[in-house]
């Protein structure tokens, strides 16, 4: 039976790379949804035999598709392909009904072996993914410039960095971690602290910025907590002595190294690209996140940022972790991204 299939995802490379390791026969009867919202009116309007759902999405998220679809009765098969691997998030998905939890980047043969396990599809096998389009290589190889294909790239790669960061901490507090979409933006430093949006910006934060380099990549990754949210991670971490200004800095630098390494190292499996940190820096405790950068402006200057603002459920923790490339990495971090979408 060829599948009518539905890719429903944010971002326009994972569905294009979703659809390259589908089988040959179904490439005709693709259907592509870039939120929730979208994929559910696709699943009202016509007959789709299988969902390929992402969770971290705008409008309607993953969880909320898979919900709607429970209480609409709507007839699909649905199988989550997320860059969020946290144990909890599997449990969630397969509580409201998914067949089964892929993680990103798609391994081919974790595909193969999902597919098999649905006869009725009568799938052949993937076939090995395409050379990458010339839209994309002509895009990797212009000059540095940050275009919505672009973007779109670096933002995906963060998904999973990030999926990964998240998944660490949620294992070692025992918590679940409120993953979103990391924003993704080329800006002068003047404009930092709109990237930094979500952090409030009247209320006292603490930072540390730790360096990276390696193969002609190099940035600093900043890492701001709130100061509210100190009270919260001693809680979590069952801390239950004196809150000095030393122990709040202890507390920063744990969170900064559980973060920082994770996102980093997923990041440099997807490119093929080893980075070595550089000393954690305290860039200032207590400051507002407005003065902490503008103490801080010689140090960047017109820079690929890349936020991710990560949340505990049931804690009132914010944390914000903002990734900053040097505008000379762009360069190579294109010639990494083609040769990426080749393998």
């Amino acid at each position: 039976m060829v599948a009518a299939v539905l890719i429903c995802d944010d971002s326009n490379l994972a569905r294009k790379q979703m659809a390259r390791v589908l089988p040959p026969e179904w490439q005709t009867r693709l259907h592509f949804a870039g939120h929730g919202a979208e994929a559910l009116e696709i699943l009202k309007r016509q007959p789709i035999e299988l969902l390929f759902l992402d969770l971290n999405m705008p409008v309607l998220d993953g969880y909320q598709v898979l919900e709607s679809i429970q209480k609409q009765n709507l007839q699909v098969r649905t199988i989550v392909v997320s860059g969020d691997i946290q144990p909890e998030a599997r449990e969630r998905v397969m509580a409201f009904g998914a067949l089964d939890f892929i993680k990103k980047p798609v391994d081919q043969a974790k595909l193969q072996q999902v597919l098999a396990s649905l006869p009725a599809f009568n799938a052949s096998p993937a076939q090995p993914a395409q050379a990458v389009p010339a839209a994309v290589k002509k895009m990797a190889s212009s000059d540095v410039q940050l275009s919505a294909e672009l973007r779109d790239v670096f933002q995906e790669l963060s998904n999973v960095a990030m999926g990964q960061a998240g998944d660490l901490l949620a294992r070692l507090l025992n918590v679940f971690v409120k993953l979103p979409i990391p924003n993704v933006n080329l800006i002068e430093v003047s404009e930092l602290h709109m990237a930094l949006a979500s952090v409030e910006q009247k209320e006292s934060t603490s930072a540390v910025c730790q360096g990276f380099i390696g193969g002609g990549v190099a940035g600093e990754a900043l890492l701001i907590l709130n100061d509210s949210s100190f009270k919260e991670i001693a809680r979590l971490m069952q801390f239950d002595g004196e809150l000095t200004t030393q122990v709040e800095l202890e507390l920063l630098m744990d969170i900064a190294n559980i973060l920082i390494g994770a996102v980093l190292k997923g990041l440099s499996e997807q490119i093929d690209m080893t980075f070595s940190q550089g000393h954690p820096v305290v860039l200032g405790q207590h400051m507002p996140v407005a003065e902490l950068i503008k103490t801080n402006a010689r140090r960047w200057r017109k820079t690929l940022a890349i936020e991710i603002s990560y949340g505990i459920e049931h804690y009132d923790i914010s944390c914000d972790l903002l990734l900053l490339f040097t505008e000379d990495s762009l360069k190579t971090l294109n010639y990494k991204v083609e040769f990426l979408l080749e393998d």
